[in-house]
């Protein structure tokens, strides 16, 4: 199936995200008691993932895969300095990258989904990419929580980075494996013609 390496790939993500954002606040409060600091913060977030869509829409059909890549590699650099960061000010350049990398992940996620779906017959595979994405989220807020009572809220980070980049590495194996599907799928119908 042509899903599978982007079901792979998005779950893996989903379970980075889901792991670390649900217990990011104790992290901003770490650096500030507000939670207008945190509402500033999930602002920039939401907004710089808004902009960048409109510039990145255009470059989607041609660019997709490696807008997954370059999503997962700049959401693992994020999660590697976040435990690093001591100023409000960088948690908000970082909020700005991770709007960004979100809004390549989503955009090229859908774009991808449509591809490798067909038109009325895209229910059933849709249904069981969301399935697997949502069930890796709900195991990842189980797991942050059970981690973070044991190791630290760092920790959380740099297990976040990980998944984030094996997340890369999914994409790049899935994306070798769909091009000699395909190659096979050609030399198969040249076969019968």
């Amino acid at each position: 199936m042509k899903l599978e390496w982007l079901i792979r790939s998005q779950s893996i993500v989903t379970l980075a995200s889901g792991m670390i954002y649900p217990y990011y606040l104790l992290f901003l409060k770490n650096i500030g008691n507000s939670f207008t600091k945190y509402g500033l913060a999930f602002a920039v977030f939401t907004i710089s993932s808004a902009a960048v869509s409109q510039w990145l829409g255009p470059r989607l059909d041609q660019h997709s895969k490696r807008m997954l890549l370059l999503s997962a590699a700049g959401m693992t650099a994020a999660m590697l300095v976040f435990p690093w960061v001591m100023s409000y000010t960088w948690v908000l350049v970082l909020q700005l990258l991770m709007g960004v990398c979100s809004a390549m992940q989503k955009m090229g996620e859908r774009q991808l989904l449509a591809d490798n779906t067909e038109a009325g017959q895209r229910g059933a595979a849709i249904g069981n990419y969301h399935f697997w994405t949502t069930l890796a989220s709900g195991f990842a807020v189980i797991a942050g929580g059970f981690l973070i009572d044991w190791l630290t809220i760092n920790a959380l980070f740099y297990l976040s980075a990980l998944l984030y980049a094996s997340s890369a590495w999914a994409v790049l194996r899935g994306e070798r494996r769909v091009k000699r599907l395909i190659a096979a799928e050609a030399e198969e119908k040249a076969g019968f013609m």
